[in-house]
């Protein structure tokens, strides 16, 4: 068997969510060894097969199907297997389908877990994450979900092209949930160092309240958006997690909006939810308590109390 020194990456799942985070992963160059581990087991080989033969115009990587003794010795296990939304249904709604395949999935990697940050993407994400993280018994800072990472970056890009700036200019958060209560942070947005209303005002632009609550509901439904459109959401949730994995493999220190378990940060505890984080060869190096305002802080607290009645409703799963 071909063996490649360096970081090791295991993907379960290789549907479209999970065969695209591949692709992206390949195409970025950001591990030796790439694990494409799936029920259907020609589906994983078809899907290595595929990507490893754009390799020489990339670079040399290791990618091959597996079962799940092959998450021995990965630096990062991506979980992508689940069954996708459909059309007018909430990520909720996924809940009691997700869960007990999750668990699965859970007590099959942890067979063979020896290291590595373990990485929830499969819906509904902060839920998922709460239980793998449960159910696995590893430190709260080694299981996180992608969050609402995805959908920070969607928020960035409607206020870049609502301003007309390079998204790389924008920085601004969503935070709460991956879900229906997510909430821009607009009290620590800002463009080129400048607030989001003093940018707004130096170029002439109006962004009034009635532009943010526009724009937030555009975030929030953009998902839904892209379902209704395309049948199903994959090309943005592979390049965000794929960044995600990035600041793990090359222990970045980035600022990401993830979920984590809450340790008394905002106040919380015992319940995951979507934060600003500090991310790293260790998962998550520190949740940064961000000073929210009044009207923020009652925001997050309704992502709270969503979370625990969801928590709640899968109890025992």
């Amino acid at each position: 068997m071909y063996k490649q020194e360096g970081t090791k990456v295991a993907i379960i799942g290789a549907g479209a969510v999970g065969s695209t985070t591949a692709f992206a992963i390949a195409m970025q160059q950001i591990c030796s060894e790439l694990v494409l581990i799936d029920v259907n087991r020609d589906k994983a080989e078809g899907e290595a097969l595929d990507i490893s033969h754009g390799l020489p115009f990339l670079g040399d990587m290791y990618i091959h199907a597996g079962d799940y003794d092959s998450v021995k010795d990965a630096d990062a296990i991506i979980i992508t297997a689940g069954i996708p939304r459909k059309e007018g249904e909430t990520r909720l709604d996924l809940a009691k389908k997700n869960i007990k395949l999750a668990h699965t999935i859970t007590d099959s990697i942890m067979e063979h877990y020896n290291k590595g940050v373990i990485m929830v993407i499969s819906n509904p994400c902060d839920l998922v994450t709460y239980k793998v993280q449960e159910w696995s018994g590893l430190p709260t800072n080694k299981v996180i979900g992608s969050g609402t990472n995805l959908d920070s970056a969607r928020f960035r890009v409607l206020i870049s092209r609502k301003l007309g700036v390079d998204v790389r200019n924008v920085h601004g958060y969503i935070m709460g949930e991956h879900g229906e209560t997510q909430f821009p942070v607009w009290s620590h947005t800002h463009v080129a160092g400048m607030s989001i209303d003093e940018y707004a005002e130096a170029v002439g632009v109006p962004f009034g309240d009635d532009v943010k609550a526009e724009i937030a509901q555009q975030t929030k439904s953009s998902g839904a958006e892209i379902i209704r459109r395309k049948g199903a959401t994959f090309n943005g949730i592979a390049v965000s997690a794929t960044t995600l994995l990035r600041s793990i493999l090359e222990d970045e220190h980035t600022v990401r909006t993830i979920a984590a378990r809450l340790n008394g940060e905002y106040g919380m505890s015992g319940v995951t939810l979507d934060v600003p984080a500090l991310i790293g060869a260790n998962g998550v190096d520190k949740i940064i308590d961000m000073k929210l305002t009044a009207e923020e802080i009652e925001l997050l607290k309704k992502s709270e109390a969503n979370m625990r009645e969801a928590i709640a409703s899968v109890e025992g799963m």
